[in-house]
């Protein structure tokens, strides 16, 4: 079992920037690749970002430029560093990573991001 807890969402104006944090209990986090998702109200949960083992990373469209994903793997920790914010970024984010095991992978509880115009 896996525990994923994300933190630092919060309430933003347009153009501001929030680091969001994610932790993982897994014991192979360094072999794994990890993901951000978001999911807006009324709309489908959508990958952000993510990041291999080997640190490559991709985004969605609506992100690159303005978003980064990094990881720390001697802190278990996977990072989205979001500048440049717009109202339509406003969404719960969500921690995940894959998993032989368990085919929906492992998710957190999610943390709010709200960006005001």
């Amino acid at each position: 079992q896996v525990q994923l807890v994300e933190s630092g969402g919060g309430l933003v104006q347009a153009g501001g920037s929030l680091r969001l944090s994610c932790v993982s209990s897994g014991r192979f986090f360094s072999v794994n690749a990890m993901n951000w998702y978001r999911q807006a109200p009324g709309k489908q949960r959508e990958l952000v970002a993510s990041i291999t083992y080997d640190y490559r990373t991709n985004y969605a469209e609506s992100v690159k430029g303005r978003f980064t994903i990094s990881r720390d793997n001697a802190k278990n920790t996977v990072y989205l560093q979001m500048t440049s914010l717009k109202p339509e970024d406003t969404a719960v984010y969500y921690c995940h990573t894959p998993s032989g095991i368990i085919s929906s992978g492992y998710w957190g509880q999610g943390t709010q991001v709200t960006v005001s115009s």
